[in-house]
């Protein structure tokens, strides 16, 4: 529960003074000893804290994920292990895991959709970075249109399908190898690009390095880069980018 919905509930009756106090000394944030859960941040920006899964203490996750399903908001947990996914669906049944994307989510209200971003991959092998961007992105309120395996090695394949790109508020372009896909899709699009690079590609590529710097020094205009293999980076930023695109500068 928010502020605002704490003070709603104290002007309408709902909420007695002594509850309204009990729940406000968890906010800015609650303190669990081993993690501190920001509860105010969808106030501040929007969105509510998202979990970086991969690294944590399973029980330390599964606590995590208790008390921020126990407040009834939308949870999402990104980089999330099997391992870890079915200890907290086994802890707090609520949650469901996409193991392509490795998101584990919670989702208690309907954001409702709005616009239309699409996110593209070079190759198959860059699917997995592209579906933790999608999943991200839908979950926070945006349409996502996929488009998979359109890289430059077969570049008739984007081609064909640039109606796809058609009253797009930006667009997702995730590929490895030498990642040339966001420079060729910003030379083709009016709507910004993110730039994900990937850790795909044989040794040359460096982990994803080779890709990130072609993508840095595209001479293509309107191309942003988040890190090596950050879908949620970019998920994130194409919602941002396509609510002021839908709303204008509107307070959600």
């Amino acid at each position: 529960m928010d502020v605002h919905e704490i003070l709603s509930g104290v002007k309408d009756g709902t909420l007695d003074m002594k509850e309204a106090e009990a729940l406000l000394k968890k906010l800015p944030y609650e303190d669990l000893g081993y993690a501190k859960i920001d509860h105010h941040r969808k106030i501040r920006q929007g969105f509510e804290e998202v979990i970086y899964c991969q690294g944590k203490e399973t029980e330390h996750l599964v606590g995590i994920c208790k008390r921020m399903a126990d407040e009834q908001i939308n949870v999402l947990g990104t980089r999330a292990s099997k391992v870890q996914a079915e200890a907290v669906i086994e802890a707090v049944g609520v949650f469901s895991y996409e193991p392509v994307s490795r998101l584990l989510k919670a989702e208690f209200r309907d954001p409702g959709k709005i616009g239309k971003v699409v996110v593209c991959t070079g190759g198959t092998a860059d699917i997995p970075v592209a579906e933790e961007a999608a999943g991200a992105a839908e979950f926070f309120g945006t349409n996502v249109v996929r488009l998979f395996d359109v890289g430059v090695a077969g570049i008739h394949r984007l081609l064909r399908n640039l109606d796809i790109f058609i009253d797009v508020t930006c667009v997702i372009a995730v590929a490895g190898m030498e990642g040339a896909l966001p420079g060729v899709v910003a030379g083709l699009v009016d709507v910004p690009v993110i730039a994900v690079p990937t850790s795909v590609g044989y040794g040359a590529s460096f982990g994803g390095l080779s890709a990130l710097l072609t993508m840095i020094n595209s001479c293509a205009n309107g191309i942003t880069v988040v890190n090596i293999d950050n879908g949620y980076g970019a998920g994130y930023v194409a919602t941002q980018i396509n609510r002021l695109a839908v709303k204008g500068y509107e307070k959600n």
